[in-house]
């Protein structure tokens, strides 16, 4: 399951104003290659969306079904909020609506088109 938790104002490549919806996958613990100690985190994402401010602002906190997966991508600049600090990433996060079988998650690697 997601959970929306806010939406984003956007504006398109020809100046067309729109609603995103930020997604919240479920917590997931995460082994520290610096420290070596687990830590809390969760997935996010946005998704377009054609809603108006209202009904995006009374969609905050329902959840859907799905998963937030993790899909390789061509390596790309990414600027830590808060920071001056820039890293290459070379993966982006998006909703999938269907949840995966524990095989599916092992074996099933997604390249970005």
């Amino acid at each position: 399951m997601v959970t929306v938790t806010d939406f984003v104002k956007r504006t398109s490549a020809d100046g067309n104003e729109f609603n995103a919806l930020l997604l919240q996958g479920e917590i997931e613990m995460i082994l520290s290659k610096q420290s070596g100690r687990y830590y809390a985190t969760a997935r996010t994402c946005s998704i377009t969306s054609t809603f108006n401010d209202l009904v995006c602002q009374s969609l905050i906190g329902k959840q859907l079904p799905g998963c937030i997966e993790k899909m390789e991508c061509e390596p790309y600049d990414y600027r830590i909020p808060n920071s001056d600090e820039i890293i290459k990433l070379d993966y982006v996060y998006y909703y999938n609506p269907s949840n995966k079988t524990m095989e599916q998650e092992v074996f099933e690697v997604k390249v970005a088109a």
